[in-house]
């Protein structure tokens, strides 16, 4: 997992610094990631690892921390 979190923290910074979040800060609470943000971030994500996320995925409690993003990028690739 520690893996999915580089590769997400990685993208992550492409829009501001992530020196300072830590894996399990809100990422929408701390004005990290916008709606459009988050959009981009999700085909990121699908591209990256090679999965589809569906709607019924798309909520904020799966993308709204570095370790939720990478439990749900985890629990996907296993279906």
């Amino acid at each position: 997992m520690d893996d999915i979190k580089q590769k997400v923290r990685s993208f992550l910074s492409k829009n501001k610094s992530t020196e300072q979040i830590k894996d399990d800060d809100d990422l929408f609470e701390k004005g990290f990631v916008d709606s459009l943000f988050s959009l981009q971030l999700i085909m990121y994500l699908e591209k990256e690892f090679r999965l589809r996320i569906k709607n019924k995925d798309i909520n904020e409690d799966n993308f709204c921390s570095i370790d939720k993003i990478a439990e749900t990028v985890t629990r996907l690739k296993k279906k």
